[in-house]
Formats: structure tokens, sequence, C-alpha cells
């Protein structure tokens, strides 16, 4: 009867830390360049938020003297890429089968080719906040005033708002304004891009969407192509794919809602009713048998003497 007491306690406790709808996901980022005069290869395995990635990022990957510079610090990098992704999440890391495999292979191409890089396989993923918001505010937190948005692009995906925010509508920008930076800026100036993959909201990508590793390995390109010093931040942000429908899913939905329409009441119907009877019963079944069961328990718990005294004559 103690274990059974036990088990169910131990199932209840479980469930109820689940949150309703997903589960607690951690997603991995990589940090490498091919730039830097240091050789570096670390990884971290504690379970960080993106504000402290943003903080390591800063500190240990040297992104501290591009995105908040001082006069007497030479700046030995032109560029610094984050890219944001949805696909990976840290158990595709040790589990392929899960992920895009050619995603996979290329991070490991350009992570192991690096003679810089840092790991960080666990970073919690938050629902109310997109990861390049939780960065670049780690990352303002930190710079102080030094940060500025002046030389800081996002894409048109980005999920970033403002009146200083200034936004790359789609590849072939990204690739425009690469050349044109390095053929304007000048002796100690870094630029920040942050592309973030969501997909596209034109018909053409969504009948034939055009997958993550293609994307990342298109826009690496463009930076060697633009001839950049630059480093690289890769981080997944899976929860946002999960949490949200594509836009494929969703015009189904709705057409098969709005077909529907008509035929849809308050009322429970005939294969609503089936259901719900088969529920009720499944309930009462389970409650029965935990009294079954509770009952044979304490039974077998009864000890009862074998034999029994004759009383004596007086």
């Amino acid at each position: 009867m103690k274990g059974l007491l036990a088990y169910l306690v131990a199932f209840l406790v479980v469930a109820s830390g689940i949150p309703s709808g997903l589960s607690y996901n951690t997603a991995p980022a990589f940090l490498w360049s091919p730039h830097y005069h240091h050789v570096k290869a670390a990884v971290n395995y504690q379970t960080i938020s993106p504000k402290d990635l943003a903080k390591s990022v800063l500190s240990e990957g040297g992104w501290s003297n591009l995105l908040c510079p001082s006069n007497e610090v030479h700046q030995p990098l032109d560029l610094a890429l984050v890219f944001v992704g949805t696909e990976l999440q840290s158990s595709d890391i040790s589990a392929s089968k899960h992920a895009d495999p050619a995603l996979v292979d290329l991070l490991k191409v350009f992570f192991t080719r690096s003679n810089f890089s840092m790991a960080f396989p666990y970073i919690s993923t938050s629902e109310k906040d997109t990861m390049e918001s939780s960065l670049l505010s780690g990352m303002s937190d930190i710079c102080g005033q030094n940060f500025g948005l002046s030389n800081v692009r996002f894409s048109e995906s980005c999920s970033m708002e403002g009146d200083n925010v200034q936004k790359l509508s789609d590849l072939q920008s990204v690739h425009n304004y690469l050349v044109s930076r390095m053929e304007k800026r000048s002796n100690g100036e870094a630029d920040l891009v942050v592309f973030c993959h969501r997909g596209s909201d034109s018909s053409n990508e969504l009948e034939h969407p055009h997958p993550e590793s293609k994307i990342f390995s298109e826009i690496i390109s463009s930076v060697d192509q633009s001839g950049a010093k630059y480093a690289v931040l890769y981080v997944s942000d899976p929860i946002k794919s999960i949490q949200y429908p594509s836009h494929r899913e969703l015009e189904r939905f709705l057409a098969e809602s709005s077909g529907n329409a008509s035929a849809n009441s308050i009322a429970c119907d005939e294969v609503c009713q089936i259901k719900s009877s088969l529920l009720e019963g499944l309930l009462v079944a389970i409650v029965l048998l935990i009294i079954l069961i509770s009952g044979i328990c304490c039974m077998m718990g009864i000890d009862t003497p074998t034999r029994f005294e004759a009383p004596q004559e007086s």
C-alpha cells in the first residue's frame, strides 16, 4: 500500500511540474571566429539564460571590444554576426536524427575549423521574450551608454521594434549592406548584424521553404565575400517555432474552420458524446481500480489468529 501511494504521489508531482501544452526547453549556442589571434576551445555545460549568454559572449568571447568600444582598445574584428535559428534543441546535438543533419554538419565544420570556439549546449528559452531581444537587452545592460544601435542591423523577421531599429529586408539586402560597410567603414568601427530565421511571408517561400542550413550557409558566404574579419554567434530559439504554427498550417486551419462554420454549434454532436462517454468510463474504471487495489492491500494487512482457545470451565 505504501509503495502504491508513493508511486501516485511521485506521478502527481512530476505531472504538476510540466507546463501546460509545452515542456521546458533548452537550446544550444555556438560562438566561433577564424580571425582571432589567440586559440581557445571551451564548452560551458551550465544551463544559462540568454542574458547570461550575452554576458559570456561579451567577456569571454571578446565581443566587449566590438560592441562596447573604447578609444584605447584596438578592434580586432569588423563584424559580429548573430544568427537566431529555430531548428535545434539541446537534445538534437547528441541525437541528430531529430534535427536537420545538414545544419548540424555545417555547424560542426565552422566550429572545428576556427581557432577560437565556444559552445553553450543549454540555453534556457522563454515564452515571453524572443532570443534576439533578450540578447540585445543583456548586451545593452552590460555596455551601458557605450552600446548604440547606429551600427546594428536586424533582418525583417526579427521581432525588434523601435525608432532606432534598422532592418534589412532579405538576404540580398544583407549582402549589399556587408559590401557597402567594407567600403565605407572607418578604422575602429565594428558592425553587428542579427539575422533571425523565422520563415517568410511570401507565397513563393511558403510553397518552397528554404532550409535553415542553406540560409545560414549563404550568409556566411556573403560575409566571406565581403572580406570582413568576423565572429559568429549561432543560437537556436526553438520554442517560437513550436509555439506558433506555420503559415501553411494556419491557412489550412482557417479554410477548414470557415468551411465547417455553419455546421458547428455549441451542442455536443455524436462523436463528441461517444468520446465523452469513453472518457467518463475510463475515469470511473481508474477510480474503481484504485479502490480495489487499496482494499486488497488492506485485507492483506489484516492478521487473524490461526486457532482459538476453548473457554475454561469453572
